[in-house]
């Protein structure tokens, strides 16, 4: 699925520009149960902040608050770990989405089971929203090779 995953994210290159990019994982993420709480645009807030320019880039802070909700009773301070990043950013090569990966999390807490599902299911749905992503490449926009996308 990537050639850019440094072993804590899960990532897809995508085939549109940058800002249809982060519309279309805005639609996938609420496909797979998702919301996004917050928005950080890097590139303006570095501009404002530092004046330097840098490449698009925005950090979408995604939850689906049955896992929160389920993690944070399990283990209160997972919620240090809450929401789930998801990254839009231009490079050399296109546009890569990067998320933060659950199961990164399970390495970072003593919360057993319970934790562990929560995990596996962000997982689940955050790679299917990338696999979808990533499939658009096939005819533009569903990744569907039967016409009917």
């Amino acid at each position: 699925m990537s050639d850019v995953t440094p072993g804590y994210t899960l990532s897809a290159r995508s085939p549109q520009g940058y800002d249809d990019t982060v519309e279309r994982v805005r639609a996938l993420l609420a496909d797979a149960g998702f919301g996004v709480l917050t928005e950080i645009d890097l590139k303006a807030t570095l501009k404002a902040k530092l004046d330097v320019d840098v490449a698009p880039q925005v950090i979408l802070g995604a939850c689906r608050p049955q896992l929160a909700h389920q993690a944070l009773a399990a283990d209160p301070s997972v919620a240090a770990l809450l929401p789930c990043n998801v990254v839009v950013r231009e490079d050399a090569d296109g546009v890569v989405v990067e998320a933060f990966d659950p199961q990164a999390m399970i390495t970072m807490t003593d919360a057993g089971d319970a934790v562990c599902e929560v995990a596996n299911d962000a997982r689940v749905r955050l790679q299917g929203m990338l696999a979808a992503l990533a499939d658009e490449q096939t005819d533009g926009r569903t990744g569907r090779t039967d016409g009917q996308g």
